[in-house]
């Protein structure tokens, strides 16, 4: 199948572009790419990776200061070669990073296991600044809440210190990840700083997060689907999907990206691979039909 190909799509109703860029949207007056790349599990490859992802038209990156998982360091001395290079202002590279509570981490923790949350937050951040080598980051995210059902004080204490940051003009956006429905409806509820960004991994089965992706859609919030190939490879191994990849001539990485985005998504891609960079950002030219985005929707059905 070819990698490439497809109709352009019209500007989407969330989305803008300016002659020459990636497509954008307006997130509480910070401008926010249309694709982000992700950077868990790239190890020793990680500075290699970013700076192809940053090379290939990204102005997106997504990672975490959670060493379990991902080298934060690492998206820095990527971001310093590319931005020392000329090859881009740091204004002009959207980076998000997280907060992980200990129960995420491996023995690698970016602060004092013995202290407060609140003194783990400004800890971690700090950490974070200086391993990507910046003064701010435009989206500060808490990696899950402390448990899978509800919201517990710790979560709260959490996001009020994420708050102080936002206040202080440290984290422009502020975010949420691995959260329910019925977590994010407790926490809008709560949060003085609303959640400008929900980051679940996404499954056909559900109806990609539908609930979810309804509550965020009623409320502004921008969600982020991550593994949207990984965790539905049985589902896209549909008849359906395939003639959609033979009408546009696409890949099927080009395909669902091209669903998440006609849907409202900001999705995330963690491709190694420096051509699959380029055809996945492809995707924003493409425009599947309503038809095929219902068939999409319901997949499992």
């Amino acid at each position: 199948m070819k990698r490439h190909g497809g109709a352009r799509r019209p500007r989407r109703s969330t989305l803008f572009r300016v002659t020459g860029s990636e497509p954008f949207r307006v997130v509480q007056n910070v401008r926010v790419p249309a694709f982000l790349y992700g950077t868990a599990w790239k190890e020793e490859r990680t500075t290699e990776l970013v700076r192809l992802a940053l090379q290939a038209g990204f102005l997106g990156i997504d990672t975490a200061n959670q060493r379990r998982h991902y080298v934060e360091a690492a998206v820095g001395e990527a971001l310093e070669s590319e931005i020392g290079s000329a090859v881009r202002a740091r204004e002009d590279v959207f980076l998000q990073t997280k907060f992980t509570y200990l129960r995420g981490q491996d023995e690698r923790l970016p602060y004092d296991r013995n202290a407060d949350v609140a003194t783990q937050v400004a800890q971690s951040f700090e950490s974070s600044l200086a391993h990507l080598g910046t003064s701010y980051v435009d989206s500060y995210l808490l990696h899950g809440p402390a448990s899978s059902s509800g919201l517990h004080d710790s979560d709260h204490r959490v996001w009020r210190a994420m708050e102080a940051l936002h206040t202080a003009g440290k984290a422009r956006l502020l975010g949420i990840s691995n959260v329910s429905r019925s977590q994010l409806e407790l926490l809008w509820r709560e949060a003085r700083i609303k959640p400008a960004f929900v980051q679940n991994r996404c499954y056909a089965r559900t109806s990609w997060d539908r609930e979810v992706r309804a509550f965020c859609a009623e409320h502004a919030i921008v969600y982020q689907g991550f593994s949207l190939l990984t965790a539905n490879a049985r589902e896209l191994r549909s008849a359906a999907v395939e003639r959609m990849q033979q009408r546009l001539g696409a890949t099927l990485p080009q395909v669902v990206f091209c669903f998440a985005l006609q849907v409202g998504m900001l999705p995330l891609t963690g491709t190694s691979n420096r051509e699959h960079m380029h055809d996945d950002l492809r995707a924003l030219d493409m425009q599947l039909n309503d038809a095929e985005v219902r068939a999409f929707e319901n997949l499992v059905r």
